[in-house]
């Protein structure tokens, strides 16, 4: 009666039916299960799948499993603030499409995506869309035809560990895994009643607030998205400025280490998130704003949760300024080895990290002519965005890379 009960409510919060929805242990085991299911039930029309380049990994992952198998996959590419192109995802339809997915909203910056257009494209081409509705669902239900919905409870205040999986009516699906009768088979293993119970009790809640706090919490970003530029020099806030969600903004300072700032924001007390190039995990930059080609060095993003005060939102922009400015001071002015060959100013990076490449090309471009060139030579990945993204940023003009005996060599001609 419990799990009747929390399907029954959860299934009204998503826009579905009772029974189109199963609990699954995890939002990425929702994800993987969908993604496979519906896959293998449209192996007859083709083995061809559609997903954005900024989806979360949990899908990503899901397709370079398929693509590791035979199948092809094909990843739609996003603009600057982070959202696809519709007609980029109708021309990516195929004959032998059997899957598209789209995230409703991305999880570092915010940007919702333009979910029922696609879901309209894809219905009109007779492809099924997945739907990754993690990060938003706890705002409102997901708009549009879509055929497949995941979600996650710990996005929405719920406890870790369930997962949710909505499919349509109609939609081909075949389980993948061993056969088990609970979930209608689709999820294997017991479930895990007071944790369900919980999730779908949360959603309810938050879903009763949601309006409302959402104007409040829209206002305390638009503050950050517009104090930061004002009182941080070189810095930029990524993510679309109006089709976003409510509480989270994110911004990138020029000549920062991600994480040295974000254990300088800790110890004033702010808990705060970075998909920068410098992470501690893997060292390498975000595959979101990579793909948005936005500047990943000294990223923050700030998540704000339901219920938070607007004083904490302004101590932290009163506290920001000498942060960014603390870490800047370590780095320091590194000492920049810089020769001249052939009219080209060569700037040698090669074994420092990010953002180091780009404070010495900072610290040299105004040597050069207007016109002139600058060679930096790097072998940190990051640099391939970092430098680029300068560039963007400070109307420099990006010529592109050359080959060199060590690392890469990134050009760059100024402009002003």
């Amino acid at each position: 009666m419990l799990l009747d009960a929390a399907r029954e409510a959860s299934a009204e919060a998503v826009g579905c039916r009772a029974d189109e929805l199963v609990f699954t242990s995890s939002g990425t085991r929702a994800v993987h299960s969908g993604v496979a299911g519906v896959l293998a039930a449209r192996r007859r029309v083709g083995r061809h799948l559609i997903v954005s380049a900024v989806e979360h990994s949990s899908v990503l992952h899901a397709a370079d499993a398929y693509e590791a198998e035979g199948g092809t996959v094909t990843q739609v590419t996003v603009g600057r603030s982070g959202a696809v192109n519709v007609a980029a995802y109708a021309e990516a339809l195929r004959p032998d499409t059997a899957l598209a997915c789209l995230q409703s909203a991305n999880h570092e910056v915010g940007t919702e995506q333009p979910v029922a257009e696609v879901a309209g494209v894809c219905r009109e081409a007779g492809v099924p869309l997945l739907v990754d509705a993690a990060q938003s669902l706890g705002w409102g239900p997901v708009e549009g035809d879509w055929s497949v919905l995941t979600g996650s409870a710990h996005k929405w205040g719920g406890p870790s560990g369930v997962g949710l999986l909505v499919v349509r009516k109609g939609v081909r699906f075949a389980a993948q895994g061993p056969a088990d009768e609970r979930e209608s088979g689709r999820a294997a293993g017991f479930e895990n009643i007071p944790a369900i119970v919980a999730a779908a009790a949360s959603l309810r809640a938050v879903r009763a607030e949601a309006a409302q706090e959402a104007v409040r919490l829209r206002e305390l970003t638009e503050r950050i998205r517009a104090r930061v530029p004002r009182v941080v020099p070189d810095v930029e806030v990524v993510g679309d400025p109006v089709r976003r969600l409510p509480g989270i903004v994110t911004f990138s300072c020029l000549y920062v280490d991600g994480e040295a700032l974000l254990h300088e924001l800790d110890r004033a007390g702010f808990s705060v998130s970075s998909g920068s190039s410098c992470t501690s995990s893997t060292l390498t930059p975000s595959h979101v704003l990579k793909a948005m080609g936005v500047l990943s060095e000294g990223n923050v993003r700030v998540s704000l949760p339901f219920g938070t005060p607007a004083e904490d939102v302004e101590r932290f922009l009163e506290v920001l300024p000498g942060a960014v400015a603390g870490v800047r001071e370590k780095l320091g002015a590194p000492v920049t080895e810089t020769v001249v060959r052939d009219d080209v100013l060569v700037v040698d990076s090669l074994g420092k990290l990010c953002p180091i490449p780009v404070i010495e090309l900072a610290k040299v471009i105004g040597e050069v002519p207007v016109g002139g060139l600058v060679r930096v030579l790097a072998d940190d990945e990051a640099a391939r965005l970092d430098i680029p993204a300068w560039c963007e940023m400070r109307g420099q003009e990006y010529v592109g890379e050359e080959p060199a005996e060590r690392g890469t060599a990134y050009m760059v001609r100024r402009v002003t």
